[in-house]
């Protein structure tokens, strides 16, 4: 097969491949590469080496997380091809492959994959990340669960990592896999799940105190084949929405339980016992349609300024705090999602990896429009809930502004950042994979050796 030509700034479709998701950064590459087979990521690799320039990598949008321009940028989305081995409960994904795609071959054998929220996401990224998904609490992050990598490294070689070959590499790549290759392919483990009891319940503003004052005590006493989540958003008074939400501040829970189906409706009666219920879709359903949990969006893409961090606990003062802010008199510019963690999710994996996070109890992710005041008040909200925190955050949640020069401090415990730096300067001495949350980034000072980083979220905010 003849190697993809690359698509330049002048080409027909380079502002279609160009686009991202995420509109709050626009990309201007110099090179655009569609990759259909491994052969041609390599050769996008190599290009960038010999012109000297950055690489970046999209697939279904949702990065990267700091601007293109002038980069390689590497289109994975046409290698998504998925082969399931339901004897070995496995499968073998390629890298541009959705959990959309992951799932339409895996349910039918009745395994699935620890897939995240969104059908419509890539898989190897998400899961490069670490992955908090709706089995994660039962059987741990998706990177716990990856039996090896193929990798594209910044010296233009295709090579495979496991426990047993690049050991280090394998151990970095889970938690930090952006800034160390492309990955064309990987194994994962499924797990034997064919159904959930779960969807959402949402409630009226009158109810949205009492929702997290029992998500509270409802969250702590939970078994951990629940994974649950709390939702706060105003939506539009727009007539593409619902009747029954348009205009009105929501609470959401968001439930899923691979447990016994027959003790879900008990799960949840605490809730339904509140009032104030307007919706209601809840139920018993095949593990293929996990994704309408979350309903998120699939085709608007939009502009979005994403920040979280951990939570080692939440109490009813912090629940307090979250009504104060996001909740329904707290007439808050940005959506907040507060997502239970623990069980598995706390365990060390069988393998190792750089995944952090795991003294969390919980993750809060709040998310703006592109409005500077809007952005501030989400930053005073996530400054309010301090008290709680971890000092920690999310590579999964992580947005636009987490990109910038030493936020990346924040998702890292400090020996796993300084081993994963050592590792960055071995395997990628010229930065080549940059265009992400770069571990060469260093925090800038401010003239008295203290980082910058260690300033209010809001000074160091960047679209960068």
């Amino acid at each position: 097969m003849p190697p993809t030509a690359p698509i330049r700034p002048d080409d027909a479709r380079y502002d279609e491949l160009a686009a991202g998701f995420n509109l709050a950064i626009p990309h201007r590459p110099a090179h655009i590469v569609e990759a259909t087979s491994t052969e041609d990521v390599v050769d996008a690799v190599r290009l960038a080496a010999d012109h000297d320039l950055p690489v970046a990598v999209m697939n279904t949008g949702h990065g990267p997380s700091r601007t293109a321009d002038g980069a390689v940028l590497i289109r994975v989305g046409p290698l998504d091809r998925v082969t399931v081995d339901p004897a070995e409960r496995t499968a073998v994904l390629e890298g541009g492959a959705s959990w959309g795609d992951v799932l339409a071959a895996t349910t039918p054998h009745g395994l699935a994959p620890l897939n995240g929220s969104s059908p419509h996401v890539g898989a190897v990224g998400y899961t490069l990340g670490g992955g908090v998904g709706h089995l994660g609490r039962r059987f741990g992050f998706a990177a716990d669960h990856v039996r090896w990598l193929d990798v594209v490294t910044a010296d233009g070689e295709h090579r495979r990592v496991d426990p047993g070959a690049d050991a280090d590499l394998f151990w970095a790549m889970r938690g930090a896999g952006a800034n160390f290759g492309i990955v064309t392919a990987m194994a994962i483990d499924l797990v034997p799940v064919a159904t959930l009891y779960g969807g959402e319940l949402g409630f009226t503003a009158d109810a949205s105190d009492d929702v997290l004052h029992t998500y509270v005590d409802w969250a702590a006493a939970v078994p951990e084949t629940v994974a649950s989540s709390i939702l706060l958003l105003r939506y539009p008074d727009d007539p593409a929405v619902p009747d029954d939400l348009r205009g009105r501040h929501i609470t959401h829970l968001r439930v899923a339980s691979s447990g016994d189906p027959a003790d879900g409706p008990a799960l949840v009666e605490p809730f339904r016992r509140l009032g104030g219920c307007v919706v209601d879709t809840v139920r018993t359903m095949p593990y293929a349609e996990v994704g309408t949990i979350h309903h998120e969006p699939v085709d608007v893409p939009v502009p979005a300024f994403d920040r979280n961090v951990l939570l080692a606990r939440v109490d009813h003062d912090a629940a307090t705090t979250v009504a104060e802010h996001a909740g329904a008199s707290g007439d808050a510019a940005y959506l907040v999602e507060l997502r239970a963690w623990g069980g598995a999710l706390s365990r060390p994996p069988a393998v190792a990896n750089a995944v952090g996070g795991r003294d969390a109890a919980f993750s809060l992710v709040a998310i703006s429009d592109p409005d500077p005041a809007n952005r501030a008040q989400r930053d005073r909200f996530l400054d309010a809930m301090a008290p709680w925190g971890t000092g920690t955050s999310c590579l999964n949640f992580a947005g636009v502004e987490d990109a910038a020069p030493g936020r990346v401090d924040r998702l890292y415990a400090p020996d796993t950042l300084a081993r994963l730096r050592a590792l960055k300067a071995r395997h990628d001495p010229a930065n080549r994979f940059r265009v992400n949350f770069n571990l060469a980034d260093r925090a800038p000072t401010d003239g008295t050796g203290t980082s910058a980083s260690t300033s209010t979220s809001t000074s160091t905010s960047t679209t960068s």
